[in-house]
């Protein structure tokens, strides 16, 4: 009986795994599911009794147990963190099996193309939410409009994960609903994107400064950052007309003002480790930001930001980076200290609730005039568990399992993001069934 091998269950897995459990029950389906992760009891979590669903308990970086699992499988989908991958792509072009991840396609993978290709087997990278939603509307989007109209002149792609405003109810507006080591790397490699024909380059301490604002049609202003190399996706996207491209993450404007702090402070630095035997949060920063004494700590970090902003100054206070709390012992760099701390102040109770919103502009020229579209989603999560953010990474990986398994489309080859029509096509119609629906207006 065919088999499908789902590597990870972590926040992101929960809408992935149930979909497809119970998709494989369909009668004219049939087939079987292991569900492997580190943690059983993430898995166990996640996974109901079912006959054709099997439980594994894995280490990926243990090369048998792993090639085992690939071995037994026809698909894989990995969940892992995005340097895992690689390790679960080359099992599955050695034996073979196609596989999707949720994650940006990294040059590693990238260099597996012709091979994958070679061999009759899909890898489709960035098939989650934002990379994955965000490239299959906006594909859409252009094929749409080149349709009728010329060139496409303007793209900017705003997305975020968000806390409901419900459920917000701390300084930061901010809390887990995915993988919280993403939040401390986030902006690490800079930004480049093109505005008005120019190349614009972000550095890292630069990204959080400027807080610049967006309205998301029907949901509120938001600030935004702009996300990674923008300037790679022009090609995929044959927008090389367009003058201005980008791709940006959106945050509440506070967030960007605290993180911004949190960076220039070097809070959020990974590559400097020092032993914490016996330290707390408030020996912790005196070390990073070398505190001379002769005034309090609070003061001295006031003085190094340049800052008498009472919201940012409550911000970092209720972190509780100045107090007497010891650190978990061990050779840990500031960013796995802030993790830490961060995961226990902005982890989401079991009632919460998160929000995604992701929003598309594109200027294009009709008939000598310019004309603006703007296509909007926002999907809210129904807990802590069943989050908007595991529903939009989750069911565009599920579906198009589905429907490789189904031999329902005409497969592509090689290694892959989702902006070919007989990909993005059934998925989104298949989404819109779920609530993941884009509003359009044009101007």
């Amino acid at each position: 009986m065919p088999t499908i091998l789902i590597v990870g269950a972590g926040k992101s897995s929960i809408y992935l795994i149930e979909f497809l459990m119970k998709s494989s029950l369909k009668i004219h389906h049939k087939w079987n599911l292991i569900i492997a992760d580190a943690d059983l009891e993430s898995i166990k979590s996640k996974v109901r009794d079912q006959a054709n669903v099997e439980i594994a308990v894995l280490d990926i970086s243990n090369e048998q147990e792993r090639q085992a699992l690939v071995k037994r499988s026809d698909m894989v989908v990995s969940v892992m963190p995005p340097h895992l991958h690689i390790l679960l792509a080359k099992d599955c072009l050695q034996f073979k099996k196609h596989l999707i991840t949720s994650s940006y396609a990294s040059p590693e993978m990238r260099e597996l193309h012709q091979e994958v290709k070679d061999a009759g087997l899909m890898f489709m990278c960035e098939m989650g939410l934002d990379p994955g939603i965000d490239h299959m509307t906006a594909s859409q989007m252009f094929d749409s409009i080149r349709k009728v109209a010329s060139d496409i002149t303007s793209f900017q792609s705003y997305c975020g994960g968000l806390i409901a405003p419900e459920s917000d109810d701390n300084p930061w507006h901010y809390k887990f609903s995915w993988n919280p080591k993403n939040i401390i790397s986030a902006g690490k490699d800079g930004a480049h994107f093109l505005k008005a024909g120019k190349k614009v380059d972000v550095a890292y301490h630069d990204m959080f400064k400027h807080n610049k604002r967006v309205v998301c049609d029907g949901v509120g202003t938001f600030a935004y950052y702009p996300n990674r190399d923008s300037l790679s996706y022009i090609d995929l996207y044959e927008l090389q007309e367009s003058s201005t491209f980008m791709r940006a993450t959106l945050r509440h404007p506070d967030f960007c003002k605290g993180w911004d702090a949190l960076v220039t402070l070097g809070l959020t630095d990974m590559k400097t480790t020092f032993s914490t035997e016996q330290m707390t949060n408030a020996e912790w920063i005196k070390k990073v930001v070398g505190f001379d004494g002769g005034r309090s700590l609070e003061d001295f970090v006031w003085d190094k930001l340049s800052t008498s902003d009472k919201k940012l100054k409550d911000m970092l206070l209720w972190l509780g980076l100045f107090e007497n709390t010891p650190i978990r012992e061990g050779l840990l760099t500031s960013g796995d200290i802030l993790l830490d701390i961060l995961s226990e102040k902005w982890a989401m109770k079991s009632t919460d609730k998160d929000m995604v919103v992701m929003q598309h502009e594109v200027s294009y020229d009709y008939r000598g005039v310019t004309n603006n579209l703007i296509s909007t989603m926002m999907v809210k999560g129904e807990d802590s568990m069943h989050s908007a953010m595991a529903k939009t990474v989750g069911l565009p990986m599920a579906i198009l399992t589905e429907l490789v398994m189904t031999k329902s489309i005409r497969m592509p080859h090689g290694v892959l993001i989702p902006t070919m029509p007989e990909v993005y096509r059934p998925i989104l119609t298949r989404l819109e069934k779920h609530g993941i629906v884009f509003e359009e207006h044009i101007f």
